[in-house]
């Protein structure tokens, strides 16, 4: 049980600090272009 912990704890660490160097990098805005596009086609809109 303990060991599971450390993992979920390591793996959350591992994803802001993942999420955070992306935001750093201008990575965000590349996505939120590409996510909005694919709501716009889903809906018929684009």
């Amino acid at each position: 049980m303990k060991k599971r912990r450390i993992c979920q704890v390591f793996l959350g660490l591992l994803g802001a600090f993942l999420l955070t160097a992306g935001v750093f990098q201008g990575d965000f805005r590349t996505v939120m272009n590409k996510a909005i596009r694919i709501c716009y086609e889903c809906i018929g809109i684009g």
